[in-house]
C-alpha cells in the first residue's frame, strides 16, 4: 500500500515495497477466565491462518502449529513473515492477583508460544509486539531473548502520541473552533490543553507527548474532559497500590 505513505518520509526511504504475509494476533476482544478461553482465540486464529497457509498433520499444541503456520507462508511466498501481536499481556493481566494456577497456566502457554519466534526466526522478516505492561524475560519471553525493547528508547519517544509542533500544525482550524467557542485566544487553547493532555514522556530525556485520543475528543466534543481516564482504568494496578504502602504523593511531580 505505497499510496498510503505519499508525502511522508517512508515514502522516499523504502524502494522495494516487498508484499509480505502477515499474521496478526489481537489478544485484547476476550475474557481470559480459564485456559480454555486462551486456547480458543489461538486456535480460531491459527484455523484462520491455516486456511490460508494449509495446515501439516504432526502438530496439534498451539505453538506447534504456529511454527508450522510461518514457515509455510514464508516458504509458498518466497518473503518472510511479519508477525504483529496485539496487547500480547491481555491474557496475564487478567489473572493477575487473582488465580495464580490460571495465571502459571496462561504464562506457559504464552512461553511457548512466543517462544516460536525465536526458532522461527530463520522465516521471519519482522515481529512487533505491544502490550501495556513488561513482563520480565523470566516470564513469557525467557525463550525469546532477541527482543528489542524499544518502549523507552530515545529515538522513538515520540513515536506514541502528538508533539506540540504537530499539535499546532495540524489541527489549527479546531484550534481555532475551540477557542471561538470558548471566547478565548489559541494561545489559551493551546495552554489549557497542554495542562490537561500533555506530559506522556517515553524517555527522561524525550519530548512531551499530547494524547491523541483526549485531543481529538476535545476538538470532537469542543469542550474539555477526562477522555482517556473514561475509557478504561488498570485496575491491577489500582489493586497492587491497594496492598501496597507505596505512597502514591511520590508520584507527582
Amino acid at each position: 500500500r505505497k499510496d498510503l505513505f505519499e508525502g511522508l518520509t517512508i515514502g522516499q526511504l523504502e524502494k522495494e515495497w516487498n508484499v509480505h504475509p502477515v499474521l496478526h494476533l489481537d489478544l485484547n476482544a476476550e475474557k481470559y477466565d480459564s485456559p480454555e478461553g486462551l486456547y480458543a482465540i489461538l486456535d480460531r486464529y491459527l484455523k484462520m491462518w491455516e486456511d490460508r497457509w494449509g495446515r501439516g498433520d504432526g502438530e496439534s499444541t498451539p505453538a506447534g502449529r504456529f511454527f508450522d503456520v510461518i514457515r509455510r507462508a514464508c516458504e509458498q511466498t518466497g518473503r518472510g513473515v511479519v508477525v504483529l501481536v496485539d496487547e500480547y499481556d491481555k491474557p496475564l493481566l487478567q489473572a493477575l492477583g487473582k488465580d495464580n494456577a490460571l495465571l502459571e497456566d496462561f504464562r506457559d502457554t504464552l512461553k511457548a508460544f512466543y517462544g516460536v519466534l525465536k526458532s522461527a526466526d530463520r522465516y521471519l522478516r519482522f515481529v512487533f509486539l505491544t502490550g501495556v505492561t513488561k513482563f520480565s524475560q523470566i516470564s513469557v519471553f525467557s525463550d525469546l531473548n532477541q527482543l528489542n525493547d524499544i518502549s523507552m528508547d530515545y529515538n522513538y519517544a515520540t513515536l506514541c502520541g502528538i508533539t506540540l509542533e504537530e499539535l499546532k500544525e495540524n489541527f489549527q482550524p479546531e484550534i481555532t473552533q475551540l477557542a471561538a467557542i470558548n471566547g478565548v485566544t489559541t494561545d489559551d487553547i493551546l495552554t489549557k490543553m497542554t495542562a490537561l493532555y500533555d506530559g506522556y514522556h517515553f524517555h527522561p530525556r524525550g519530548e512531551g507527548m499530547f494524547n491523541p485520543f483526549s485531543v481529538l475528543s476535545c476538538f470532537s466534543k469542543l469542550e474539555y474532559g477526562n477522555y482517556w481516564f473514561h475509557t478504561g482504568t488498570p485496575t491491577f494496578l489500582v489493586e497492587l497500590l491497594k496492598k501496597s504502602d507505596f505512597d502514591i504523593r511520590e508520584l507527582i511531580d
